[in-house]
């Protein structure tokens, strides 16, 4: 290949316009930097030194004097809400809501920007007032998510309901869950104030809601038992099973009582057998064992208990295993015994507890909203003694695969 000799004359001139193109770049840049006002410079000498008072106060000014830094500003009301302090955050983005020359779309990140700083200060009904106003011009999901958590922990159940709607259409997401369980929270309150008519109207828009809502069921139950509705109270938990098997572990104890109330303890015993052979879990063993040993005696209870841990074995199983063991044991074999029950319980009730499938919070009693996380419907209706045990037998037949 021939070499052209004129790119040796092209060379310098290309070398001479990058260093023109410098030249005139780094003219423009310190140009930009004389026109920053010596407030800038002031406020960043303030902020390394540490005072942050005297920084905003410089920072305010130059965001005043020049609206190029108005980026500047959110980030400064960003880092103060982040470390705690608030009141400066709010200073920060309030003086931007108020400027008459922000573009639409700066304004609206400044007004979320202050709903936030409410809403970490505290100041709920602030924050609704800014995100509500946002919301009448700009549906969007961050405005309506925001407003849901406000509403959340104000324990505004209707407002929380209409913005879970709002959500579903704006996030495209599904919020039935959430609105059931809304509902429910509703139905607890006109129960608490005697509307019982008004709690029934709310359960049944929960299921309207979530046809699965378990919690709309097992409520009914609970209101109709305790008003001596028991055949009522019976057909609303039996219900259960057609939603969720696993949480008949909850009802168990009230449908008992209910057979009871109504003389049909041994209809009901054999109710709950079944629905133990067919679903086991812990919590409707605990029951159906109990109630054994007070209908039929110690023997029968020691058969139930027993052929269950063969079946599904998990310690706490075991635990009450050892328990009926005791009861039909004679007395030189009760204190060998009665030492394998302190070695089991103490490990079995390490695992009788409830977990948040969302954040991992481990309970004694069963929540339908997660007190840490404050998902809904996240804490599994069996105990993770029972998902153990479960876990082990699928993998058992992964391996034998």
């Amino acid at each position: 290949m021939e070499f052209e000799f004129w790119w040796l004359l092209a060379l310098p001139v290309f070398f001479g316009m990058g260093w023109i193109a410098a030249r005139v770049d780094l003219k423009s840049l310190l140009s930009e930097s004389r026109a920053l006002p010596r407030s800038y410079f002031r406020g960043l000498n303030f902020l390394l030194n540490e005072q942050p008072d005297q920084a905003i106060e410089s920072f305010l000014l130059v965001a005043k004097e020049n609206p190029q830094t108005v980026e500047l500003q959110f980030a400064l009301g960003s880092l103060f809400r982040r470390r705690g302090e608030v009141d400066r955050a709010i200073r920060m983005h309030q003086d931007l809501v108020n400027r008459e020359d922000l573009p639409p779309e700066e304004r609206r990140k400044a007004s979320f920007e202050l709903a936030e700083d409410y809403f970490k200060a505290g100041l709920l009904d602030h924050a609704e007032q800014v995100l509500s106003k946002m919301a009448e011009a700009d549906p969007s999901a961050d405005v309506h998510r925001q407003l849901l958590d406000i509403y959340i922990q104000e324990k505004d159940w209707a407002k929380a309901a209409d913005t879970a709607r709002k959500l579903e259409v704006s996030a495209k997401r599904n919020y039935q869950k959430e609105i059931a369980n809304y509902n429910c929270e509703l139905a607890i309150t006109e129960q608490v104030h005697g509307r019982r008519e008004g709690a029934d109207a709310f359960l049944d828009r929960a299921l309207e809601a979530n046809r699965k809502c378990v919690r709309a069921n097992l409520l009914r139950g609970e209101w109709k038992a305790r008003e001596g509705d028991h055949e009522g109270a019976i057909a609303a938990w039996k219900k259960v099973e057609e939603q969720d098997p696993a949480y008949l572990g909850l009802a168990a104890e009230g449908m008992l009582d209910s057979f009871k109330a109504m003389n049909k303890l041994g209809e009901g015993l054999s109710l709950l057998r079944g629905l133990q052979h067919r679903y086991p879990g812990l919590d409707l063993l605990n029951v159906v064992y109990q109630a054994t040993a007070e209908h039929e005696g110690d023997e029968a209870a020691w058969r139930l208990v027993r052929e269950e841990v063969r079946r599904n074995p998990t310690l706490p199983g075991l635990d009450r295993l050892i328990d009926a063991e005791l009861l039909r044991a004679p007395a030189e074999r009760r204190q060998d015994l009665q030492l394998m029950k302190n070695l089991v319980h103490s490990h079995a009730q390490a695992l009788s507890v409830y977990l948040c499938g969302n954040c991992g919070f481990k309970a004694r009693q069963f929540f339908w909203q997660c007190p840490a996380c404050g998902g809904w419907e996240t804490f599994a209706p069996r105990r993770t003694a029972e998902l153990d045990s479960a876990g082990r037998h699928l993998a058992r037949m992964q391996i034998g695969q």
